[in-house]
């Protein structure tokens, strides 16, 4: 068969409207929750042009990440779905947040399937990025070989637990399965998070790892991809959880290496500097940091305690100092000043000075935030599934010139498959009739 040999790249982007600074990048994902999914969406939201590839009749996982919501036409609101609720009617909230401005494209991508390979290299041919994170690459027949043959100038990104054996490493290892909270146990985060024993480790919430890694998977797709626009030599990027989860270790690493120190868990408070600590008010909790003795001082003077007496370098300015007798009296006049006051208070206070504060806000503060308003961070825009107008968190980082936006919804599964067989790949009405009905696209 071997279609995909006499395709043409189709100029992006072909089936969004050109936006951001990525415009004019196509790239395809086939992948799953978390990480890869977010990746392409932080690309998509700055212009690029993402197909995502879901399995036909099962597509992504995100979708049925629960809550899962409808919308009742008689109360005219949303609801939390039944499990009895049709498919079609109900969308998981995550989706409605990570899914936006893609395109969705239902294949199955076994390569023994010729139909489905020529359609899966063909996707190659019209892509200048592919995003995955399928642990059965070779059960299904795909390869980086494959893919850079069809498009020398591909970057691919790997996203894995524990790296891809083509990098190096132990071959049992790269072949484990990993979550979010494996990857923050396995690459040293987990065992720094909490407080010391016997308290156990804790992971992080909202799938922190995840999050962390697509970053890092984007910045490695842009570095790629600027390599290949200025030589047209594509390349691949493997992103491992534990690796990116263990580069934000700060100095965990050398105090071991050089020390054979092991950095242990050590709780809310700061052990090296004082102040520094989630503080206890008169209505519930402000974080309260002043690094330095200039801010130091400034935090002292805030609270009405004696700065001179209580120095920075005998009471706040590393660990023995914070543990001295002075510095253990200081910490429990802090203390004892803040839980006389509620958080908003002890914040006005400490703003005046320029001290660095921040009470822990629930999402009901921040969606009701004037600052998060005025700053532009909720977006509104029309769930495919639901055909409703939906509310969600906005962009980070901001753009003066090329801005971010989002110019549909998070789509349904299928949404775009013949679009984009007509439109990118040149598929005729008939060549589709022919694939529906077979498990290919549908």
């Amino acid at each position: 068969m071997e279609r995909w040999k006499k395709v043409q790249r189709v100029p992006t982007p072909a089936l969004i409207p050109p936006y951001g600074p990525l415009a004019g990048m196509r790239v395809l994902m086939t992948g799953n929750v978390v990480a890869a999914p977010f990746a392409a969406g932080v690309l998509a939201e700055y212009g690029a042009e993402v197909i995502h590839v879901e399995r036909p009749g099962v597509g992504d996982r995100y979708r049925g990440q629960d809550p899962m919501v409808t919308f009742d036409e008689k109360e005219q609101r949303f609801v939390l779905a039944s499990p009895d609720t049709p498919r079609d009617r109900k969308v998981s909230t995550g989706w409605i947040q990570e899914a936006r401005n893609k395109l969705s494209f239902t294949l199955e991508l076994n390569m023994r399937v010729p139909e489905a390979k020529d359609i899966f290299l063909s996707l190659i041919k019209n892509c200048d990025v592919w995003i995955e994170n399928l642990v059965w690459l070779e059960k299904l027949g795909l390869s980086d070989e494959m893919a850079l043959e069809a498009n020398p100038r591909l970057v691919i990104a790997h996203i894995s637990g524990f790296g891809r054996p083509q990098f190096g490493g132990v071959p049992e290892e790269c072949d484990r399965p990993s979550y979010d909270p494996i990857g923050q146990a396995e690459g040293g985060y987990m065992f720094l998070n909490g407080y010391p024993e016997p308290m156990p480790p804790m992971p992080g919430a909202s799938f922190i790892n995840d999050y962390m890694t697509a970053m890092f998977c984007v910045s490695g797709i842009l570095m790629a991809y600027i390599h290949a626009q200025k030589t047209g030599e594509g390349q691949v990027v493997d992103v491992s959880q534990v690796e990116c989860m263990s580069k934000c270790l700060n100095d965990t690493f050398v105090n071991y290496l050089t020390l054979g120190a092991v950095k242990e868990r050590y709780g809310t408070k700061l052990p090296i500097s004082q102040p520094g600590d989630v503080y206890k008010t008169k209505d519930g909790y402000i974080y309260l940091m002043a690094f330095g003795p200039v801010v130091y001082n400034r935090a002292l003077q805030a609270m009405g305690i004696d700065y001179q007496k209580y120095s920075h370098a005998e009471a706040g300015a590393s660990s023995e100092a914070v543990n001295s007798p002075l510095g253990r009296e200081l910490d429990g006049l802090i203390r004892a000043w803040l839980a006389e006051r509620t958080s908003e208070e002890a914040m006005a206070q400490f703003r005046k000075y320029k001290v660095p504060c921040g009470i822990p806000r629930s999402v009901a503060d921040l969606a009701s935030s004037e600052h998060y308003r005025k700053r532009g961070n909720f977006v509104e825009y029309e769930d495919q599934t639901l055909g409703r107008k939906v509310k969600a968190y906005g962009f980070a980082p901001k753009m003066s010139k090329t801005r971010p936006q989002v110019w549909r919804g998070a789509p349904r599964l299928g949404q775009d498959t013949e679009r984009v067989l007509r439109k990118i790949l040149g598929y005729g009405d008939a060549e589709i009739e022919a694939l529906k009905g077979r498990g290919i696209i549908d």
